[in-house]
């Protein structure tokens, strides 16, 4: 199999999670602002994009240069090897970004990496009319920062946070993506139960019992890539057949998604079925100050309102109050909640033990940390 460098696009914040993920999947990357790069062959597309889980997609780098002038990007696009990425009747739409580059006028750019490209298709596939583009689709962006051009192909289609489960979503959805790094973020094992005290259309409990049974997250959807000609469909089944092999359905599991809206309960119900996770987590009405267990060393992860319109502030405030003096009493549990409240701490009751930095969509936010006891140690 050939080698690609391969990019995986993260939210600010979540880089270092999904090297780690790439790592686990045995592949070696460098972060930068926004991505991970690495080397791997068509097998690794295959797999991280079944199971990336906090990665917004993979992209197939074919070349990057120095661009400062429209000759240089043609030249240079023309000169990369399209005919071993792109069969005769390519689909190929090109977008495009640029950053703190000479050559800033994006739709200049796309219609020169366009036509570079028809260039040296015809010219290898010997084609004297026009391209039909009546094929497999190959998403191709040219992205230019500073002066650097990087042209890449979309390997996964749709977002991976699409995993296809959400039928249904509320007014401010949680990505999946960062559904999933919040529980990563935090010291929960499927061991111990976990609740979502504002679980809105559920994506939290889910992304929970998918990381607690092993699920692939791309389990249950289709990727671009899959009608690449150069992507055998044996690659694709295998990969589909390890994740099966190493998903763990017999891992019992206490999750638990409380919302106050009974309407939101409903709706995340209905995703927890169709991930057919159906069974293993319970949803219920609740508001967060009536929170009571008998339960210990669980984990509490919520992204509650964060009081973005100053009339929501005072209510907002009053709810993280009630919210710190229900959750007081259980010095067992650790509590992750994500604001971008700055105040929250101050009407929380208590410092965080620790917080982070985080990008909800284009919101900035601080994940607040507060670790519980530790459990006993187990007797050999």
């Amino acid at each position: 199999m050939a080698t690609y460098t391969l990019i995986a696009t993260a939210a600010m914040g979540l880089e270092a999670l999904v090297a780690d993920e790439i790592k686990k999947l045995g592949y070696e990357g460098r972060t930068e602002n926004g991505k991970v790069i690495f080397k791997g062959d068509e097998e690794a597309i295959a797999r991280c994009n079944l199971w990336l889980r906090t990665a917004d997609r993979l992209k197939v780098v074919v070349g990057e240069f120095k661009a400062t002038t429209f000759d240089q990007l043609f030249e240079s696009t023309k000169a990369l090897p399209w005919e071993e990425y792109l069969p005769v009747d390519a689909e190929f739409p090109v977008q495009g970004k640029s950053v703190k580059s000479t050559l800033f006028s994006v739709s200049d750019c796309q219609a020169i990496v366009k036509k570079a490209i028809v260039e040296r298709l015809r010219s290898k596939y010997k084609v004297q009319t026009w391209l039909q583009e009546s094929g497999p689709l190959f998403k191709i962006e040219v992205a230019l920062l500073k002066d650097k051009a990087t042209l890449t192909i979309d390997a996964s289609g749709v977002g991976l946070h699409k995993r296809g489960y959400r039928i249904a979503q509320g007014g401010a959805p949680l990505k999946e993506t960062l559904a999933a790094a919040l529980v990563q973020l935090t010291n929960w094992h499927p061991d111990r139960p976990f609740v979502d005290p504002f679980c809105g259309s559920g994506t939290i409990p889910i992304e929970a019992a998918l990381i607690g049974q092993n699920i692939a997250p791309g389990f249950n959807r289709d990727f671009v890539s899959e009608s690449w000609p150069w992507m055998k469909q044996a690659v694709w089944d295998q990969a589909r057949i390890e994740a099966e092999d190493v998903a763990n359905y017999d891992q019992p599991l206490d999750i638990a998604g409380y919302d106050i809206d009974h309407r939101m309960v409903d709706i995340a119900r209905e995703n927890a079925f169709e991930a057919g996770l159906g069974d293993l987590i319970e949803f219920k009405q609740m508001n967060v100050a009536d929170f009571t267990t008998t339960k210990e060393y669980g984990v509490i992860i919520g992204n509650p309102p964060y009081g973005e319109r100053l009339g929501d502030r005072p209510e907002v405030e009053q709810m993280y109050k009630a919210m710190g003096a229900a959750l007081a009493p259980y010095d067992t549990w650790s509590v992750y909640m994500m604001t971008s409240h700055e105040g929250f701490e101050q009407f929380y009751g208590k410092p965080a033990t620790k917080k982070r930095k985080l990008f909800n969509g284009f919101i900035r936010t601080d994940y607040y940390q507060y670790w519980g006891k530790r459990p006993p140690r187990k007797e050999k």
